[in-house]
């Protein structure tokens, strides 16, 4: 699929969902997580109820799909040094 079939607010929040996981995975021992956990909960309640996925689109194909093209443009999002500490 296209990652421009998405609708945006979807492909946004699913990529900011990765940027928030890698910066909370590189979070240092002394950094609260609650934020990050909050903010991933937040993220993740928005696209699972987001109105793409009742449409005939919304396949689980499509779900594997969003996540790939979301996880390749927050790798290109997320500072070099949190990708090396993920």
């Amino acid at each position: 699929m296209d990652i421009t079939a998405f609708p945006r607010d979807l492909m946004e929040a699913q990529t900011a969902w990765y940027v928030t996981y890698n910066r909370l995975a590189a979070a240092l021992a002394n950094q609260s997580p609650t934020a990050g956990r909050s903010r991933l909960q937040e993220l993740s309640r928005r696209i699972a109820a987001h109105p793409y996925w009742m449409t005939p689109a919304g396949t689980p194909r499509a779900r594997m799909e969003l996540k790939e093209a979301a996880r390749a443009t927050a790798q290109r999002q997320t500072p070099p040094a949190i990708r090396r500490a993920v």
